[in-house]
């Protein structure tokens, strides 16, 4: 028997298109791998460390010696200041003298003594109250790049300095 065909589309067949449809498995899969392979094969950046020598604790403590004229007191003040002198403070010839952290500032004395007593000084670091912990890490970074390797860290200050300072 025949069938007969009642729809009015004319005779046309229409075919279903499919959308294409793409796996993005191994797409993610390859990524993760390469962020996993990325992060295991880079060293992160290391902290970087200022080394300082420490005094040797099974020595006795004896005062240590250090002369005048091969030697730089530099007191950290308040509002990146920096005051220097050569010499004792109670000594009333020494003149305190003021200067700042730019680039003419304490690098420049720094180079100007280095270059006119000789290499072997001795730096004395001081501090007043009000100085920020960061001008003396900037300090301490000055006395590197100029090269100067003898330094101290005192803790106390004279009363000629302070009245000489304010």
């Amino acid at each position: 028997m025949a069938e007969i065909n009642t729809s009015d589309s004319g005779g046309k067949k229409h075919r279903k298109r499919s959308s294409t449809k793409i796996d993005m498995t191994p797409m993610v899969d390859l990524g993760f791998l390469l962020i996993t392979f990325f992060m295991l094969a880079t060293t992160l950046a290391k902290p970087v460390t200022m080394q300082l020598a420490m005094p040797d604790k099974t020595v006795s403590d004896f005062p240590v010696t250090i002369r005048e004229s091969q030697s730089l007191t530099v007191i950290v003040g308040k509002n990146n200041q920096v005051f220097y002198y050569q010499g004792l403070a109670d000594d009333p010839s020494v003149v305190m003298q003021k200067t700042n952290f730019s680039d003419n500032g304490i690098r420049k004395v720094l180079f100007d003594y280095k270059a006119r007593i000789g290499d072997p000084f001795t730096v004395v670091i001081k501090s007043t109250e009000n100085a920020k912990y960061r001008n003396m890490i900037d300090l301490l970074d000055e006395l590197t790049i100029t090269g100067n390797k003898r330094y101290a860290i005192v803790n106390t200050m004279t009363n000629e300095e302070r009245q000489k300072i304010d």
